[in-house]
């Protein structure tokens, strides 16, 4: 696989979240405006980002007995270092993020490409797997956010875009609105990964689910003759 694939296939083919759906507890609980999703996500990509490239570094290094404990150290270590440079230099964001920087930790994102990618490839393709994994997982925290806040208030980065908006739609401000948010995102990308692959002739619907299997219809005549 080129340096460019291993870059891409983040954004859509292997996105963390709309696909792998891994990550799904910061993605629902931070994403209440754009703002917040893109420091969360800018977090998570430097985290995936260090790690990926020491725990690459290392893979010949580490036995294989410990290699997750290392990865955690390692992957803690950098958590801890955004942690305390948001709290610097980004207040507002920090308190707003609140413990799910500590959580990147923990983040099954991060840890699997740690494991399952950076612990087998070289420097360069461990980089552009990260790059690839961060941005799309950054995309994705900011398009949930602004459809989010854009629907509970009429705004975006917190500016006024609807002035006339005097009510706020409360539900998308909290985690059901997340949830439902998420499964309308959920669904697109299914919609269009289905559409791409029967037109590549690559998908076909099983022999179970065609006209011949199905009984709807079948069912219906009979209750309409009753």
């Amino acid at each position: 696989m080129s340096m460019i694939k291993e870059f891409t296939k983040g954004l859509w083919q292997e996105n963390p979240v709309l696909v792998l759906l891994l990550g799904l507890c910061p993605t629902l609980a931070v994403t209440t405006g754009i703002r917040n999703g893109m420091g969360m996500g800018l977090a998570t990509l430097f985290v995936l980002l260090g790690s990926n490239v020491v725990v690459s570094l290392i893979r010949n290094i580490v036995p294989k007995k410990v290699r997750i404990p290392c990865y955690i150290v390692i992957i803690a270590t950098f958590v801890t270092l955004v942690d305390m440079l948001t709290a610097a230099y980004f207040r507002q964001l920090h308190l707003a993020l609140g413990i799910f920087i500590p959580l990147i930790v923990v983040n099954c994102t991060v840890l699997g490409r740690a494991e399952a990618f950076a612990s087998r490839h070289t420097l360069m393709r461990s980089v552009m797997d990260a790059l690839g994994m961060g941005v799309g997982f950054t995309l994705t925290l900011m398009a949930l956010g602004g459809v989010r806040e854009f629907l509970s208030g009429g705004a975006l980065f917190d500016v006024q875009l609807i002035p006339n908006w005097k009510y706020e739609f409360m539900l998308m401000t909290f985690p059901p609105g997340a949830f439902i948010a998420l499964g309308f995102f959920l669904a697109g990308m299914n919609w269009i990964s289905a559409r791409k692959a029967a037109k590549d002739g690559k998908y076909k619907a099983p022999a179970e689910m065609d006209c011949a299997h199905c009984r709807l219809c079948f069912f219906g005549d009979r209750d309409d003759e009753a």
